[in-house]
């Protein structure tokens, strides 16, 4: 019985707290409205409140494909340490 939750990987890993942080990130940013809700430091015009939603919309963008790729890189793993990978 021992040797099947030893061969069972652990659920939280580096990887998946760093998949976790990625998704996390820009909910925690969007809902601290305190830390952008001014005008300045204008840019090209547009004030900061505008400006600093937008940069979030291309950041979350960002973490969220390397969350992906993260994501299917850990599950690569897990299926070659099971020995099921069909690849």
């Amino acid at each position: 019985m021992s040797d099947v939750s030893e061969a069972r990987p652990p659920v939280v890993t580096p990887v998946r707290v760093v998949i976790a942080l990625c998704l996390v990130a820009p909910f925690v940013a969007m809902l601290w409205v305190g830390s952008y809700a001014r005008t300045d430091p204008a840019l090209g015009g547009i004030p900061f409140f505008y400006w600093y939603q937008m940069l979030w919309v291309l950041i979350s963008t960002a973490l969220t494909m390397t969350a992906y790729k993260l994501w299917q890189r850990d599950q690569r793993a897990r299926a070659a340490q099971k020995g099921g990978a069909s690849e």
